[in-house]
């Protein structure tokens, strides 16, 4: 039988290396959009990574994103807000347009470049939802 000692032990043990743990993962996305390993991303960086996605994304190959392809990414009303054409889909370059809007919203400093801080910011995490 687990004594309730065990339990608290496993729980203060889960605690303390949880954030341990979920660094190499961090790192891992710093690093996926980092080509460069300077330790930030530049918009050049974003920009190429979410136009990799995109292709991905894309599986019938019609150059654009529809909401299902999407996969969550936006919300219904982000997608209306991107869609200049209120067509229901985004091109690249809708797709692309928002990556930089939510890249300079996650850029408060305005250095052109996102450290590990900023991307754990709400907006630098708005932004990994369109790189990942």
């Amino acid at each position: 039988m687990i004594s309730r000692r065990s339990v608290a032990l496993a729980l203060v043990l889960a605690v303390i290396s949880g954030p341990a743990l979920a660094a190499p993962a961090r790192s891992n996305v710093l690093k996926m959009l980092d080509p460069d390993n300077d330790g930030t991303v530049d918009l050049a960086e974003a920009k190429k990574a979410a136009a990799d996605l995109f292709a991905r994304l894309d599986p019938d190959h019609d150059g654009t994103l529809d909401a299902r392809e999407l996969r969550g990414r936006l919300s219904a009303k982000e997608l209306a807000a991107a869609d200049p054409d209120h067509d229901g889909t985004l091109t690249l370059d809708e797709y692309l347009a928002v990556v930089e809007k939510r890249f300079t919203a996650a850029d408060p400093d305005k250095d052109g470049t996102l450290d590990a801080k900023e991307l754990k910011s709400r907006g630098g995490q708005a932004l990994l939802r369109l790189l990942k």
